[in-house]
């Protein structure tokens, strides 16, 4: 079963296989489903941070520029799977989160990380939500920690739209566009990975700035 699971994950990668899967199994409104089910998983289920988003995204819009999906109908779908999924990940945020964080003596949680967690973002909010789409695993857990930190649900969601809406335009459109360059199609992993890259460069960063700034305020030593 697991291998088949596997199995499975690698063809929503791959333009070949997942051809075959929407020619066969996944043929007509499944297989829209089954690939909006796949983006709400990732964005609105804890455990699915393993998931394939970016490069499902990629391969979704090199599939749509073969014909083998509507861009149109295949956007709207995911669109509205990672906006729902969004908001499944901040309402269990807002509900189980308090009872797991508040708990004083926790062996891996102190009541002062929801105080610092709400402080974030109070302060970032807007730019953790939007720019968390474009980074593997912060987008999964991003929704949660801001239900748990308690931001208003109004002021996530209008967050949440700009940043599902441009998440999935932005990496089906970039497929779409080319899918159809023969080197893109030859060194279809390669790209997918460098895409997987540039997508972690914003955390690269700030773990850099972060690293910079403890360097900086270590003790000299004498």
């Amino acid at each position: 079963m697991i291998d088949g699971i596997l199995e499975f994950l690698r063809s929503l990668t791959n333009p070949e296989r997942l051809i075959a899967l929407l020619s066969t199994l996944l043929s007509g409104w499944i297989g829209y489903t089954a690939l909006a089910g796949v983006v709400f998983a990732e964005t609105g289920l804890l455990l699915g941070f393993f998931l394939p988003g970016d490069s499902l995204l990629f391969t979704v819009g090199v599939v749509s520029g073969a014909g083998q999906l509507d861009i149109v109908l295949i956007n709207a779908a995911l669109m509205a799977a990672a906006l729902i999924g969004d908001s499944t990940g901040f309402l269990l945020g807002r509900h189980t989160g308090p009872r797991v964080f508040s708990r004083p003596d926790s062996l891996f949680f102190k009541q002062e990380y929801v105080t610092r967690t709400s402080e974030f973002y109070a302060r970032y909010g807007g730019k953790t939500i939007i720019f968390a789409r474009f980074v593997p695993v912060i987008r999964t857990f991003a929704p949660f920690m801001a239900g748990v930190s308690g931001m208003p649900y109004p002021r996530f969601l209008s967050f949440s739209i700009f940043g599902s809406f441009g998440w999935v335009l932005v990496m089906t459109l970039l497929g779409f566009r080319l899918g159809s360059v023969p080197f893109v199609r030859k060194h279809f992993d390669a790209v997918v990975l460098l895409i997987i890259f540039v997508s972690l460069l914003p955390t690269f960063r700030e773990a850099w700035k972060i690293w910079r700034g403890k360097q900086s305020s270590a003790p000299t030593k004498t």
